[in-house]
């Protein structure tokens, strides 16, 4: 039987990669480095970085493999891609929301988006609001969806009285 493919996104720094991967796994559980690999001489002109210097790091999150590769300041990160972590208590909403804005005074967007010291955008989500938002009463719906669209860290207390309002 064919063995199933892994899905590993592989995030691109410029030579932020073990920095990163090691802010990342101090903050989530079941996390951990993996596999550090280095540039070698070959390909020197092209990539220019130190022989012996970080190319990637292998590394997990909550148990989801990543890589992070320090690939130079080609590419930036941006909203076209998040990673959206799915809370199911206000203690753990704020865990993240705490430590993925730490060292970055503009990290809070809207709407639970922030974005972290490497410029990696996330999604700080409260698994009742993905419930709120799915109920069958559009008028639940859209007191709730006016909630959130007032928040930059959700917030489960607020978005449940805007639920009940009614």
């Amino acid at each position: 039987m064919a063995r199933l493919a892994i899905i590993q996104p592989c995030l691109w720094f410029d030579d932020q990669a073990e920095d990163a991967a090691r802010f990342y796994t101090g903050i989530f559980p079941d996390s951990a480095i993996g596999t550090i690999t280095r540039y070698t001489d070959v390909g020197q002109e092209h990539h220019g970085k130190p022989v012996g210097s970080v190319l990637t790091v292998a590394f997990t999150l909550a148990g989801q493999p990543f890589l992070a590769l320090n690939g130079g300041p080609v590419f930036r990160f941006n909203e076209a891609l998040s990673l959206q972590v799915l809370c199911e208590t206000q203690d753990e909403v704020d865990h993240y929301w705490h430590h993925l804005t730490e060292g970055n005074p503009a990290a809070a967007m809207e709407c639970g988006w922030l974005k972290d010291r490497y410029g990696l955008p996330w999604q700080v989500v409260p698994v009742r609001l993905t419930e709120l938002l799915a109920d069958p009463d559009a008028e639940v719906v859209r007191r709730v969806t006016r909630a959130m669209f007032a928040m930059q860290k959700m917030d489960i207390a607020t978005l449940e009285r805007a639920a009940s309002a009614g």
